[in-house]
């Protein structure tokens, strides 16, 4: 359907490509997180990725549905520690905006994640498809920077091109990856930038063990970033990336045993060679271009092993 029309019934049908629509009611934004927790809690009470499958896409779909993967050949009875995903005290957050995908962001607390809150990004790519969890992080309470919002509250979606903030966000998984293999100063200082290099530097060589990481973007379908802009004219970005950890042991030496996660998602033998892959999701602050101190900063990631492969 490409234009307005009207229907038999005599109703107005107005079309999102075009008009600056709200992307959800905050009664279907309640609705989508009510199914998405159903079926969360049935894939994990059961280890059957298949019942979430509906419910999910992106980032998010390639770590639950390895982590479900895992669970099951390892426990092909169902979850022993199964404990139902309970989530209170919802914020949604939802930009009006023209075009697809639609999306919102619902901010809740949680049962799990130790006190942090979920921070789940749905997305959905026309009227004839459901909402679908596209992005999960963790985040402190109060951690998140205050949203634009107009006198009816909606937020604004900020576009994946949008010159006007330090780092494109459609570029920011690039840089980001990037900046993991080579350093720079495109990012602050934290636990997910100079605190990981940092990590991996000193993990790469250990006695009769190398460690050597690959990071890459990932950018299309589900994978792609969604920012919405921030009251100071910045954006918080939500982003994926795929990274590879492969250990080779030394002559002589062997790969230190994985856990029965990783065992379950591994092909092939382990005799000199573990090569670990993994997808991530994360959320930064990208500024306005040209204030403060100009780098983006990364405030939550989560990540998530998806294969592995023995040789």
């Amino acid at each position: 359907m490409t234009a307005l029309s009207l229907t038999t019934s005599g109703c107005v049908v107005v079309h999102g490509e075009r008009e600056v629509l709200p992307a959800a009611t905050r009664a279907e934004a309640a609705k989508a997180l009510k199914q998405f927790t159903t079926a969360y809690n049935a894939a994990d009470k059961a280890y059957d990725a298949s019942l979430d499958a509906g419910h999910t896409t992106g980032a998010l779909r390639a770590i639950d549905a390895a982590r479900l993967k895992a669970g099951h050949a390892n426990n092909p009875g169902g979850n022993p520690q199964h404990t139902p995903l309970a989530l209170s005290d919802v914020t949604y957050t939802i930009p009006k905006k023209a075009g697809w995908p639609r999306w919102f962001v619902a901010d809740a607390r949680s049962n799990k994640g130790g006190g942090a809150r979920w921070l789940l990004v749905f997305t959905r790519g026309d009227l004839s498809e459901p909402w679908r969890a596209t992005y999960l992080t963790l985040v402190a309470p109060g951690a998140l920077p205050e949203f634009t919002k107009d006198k009816d509250g909606w937020a604004e979606a900020v576009p994946a091109d949008s010159a006007g903030l330090a780092r494109t966000p459609q570029d920011l998984s690039e840089d980001y990856t990037a900046y993991l293999k080579n350093g720079g100063s495109a990012f602050a200082d934290g636990a997910y930038t100079s605190e990981l290099r940092a990590a991996r530097a000193k993990n790469a060589e250990k006695p009769g063990l190398v460690q050597q990481y690959v990071d890459e973007p990932l950018t299309n379908g589900g994978f792609a970033p969604l920012a919405l802009r921030t009251a100071d004219g910045g954006a918080l970005v939500f982003f994926s990336s795929h990274h590879y950890v492969k250990q080779t042991a030394a002559a002589g030496a062997s790969v230190p045993t994985p856990n029965k996660s990783v065992q379950a998602l591994t092909t092939g033998e382990v005799k000199q060679s573990l090569t670990m892959e993994f997808v991530a999701d994360g959320i930064a602050v990208d500024p306005v271009k040209g204030s403060g101190s100009g780098k983006v900063s990364v405030l939550s990631r989560l990540e998530g092993l998806t294969g592995a492969k023995g040789e």
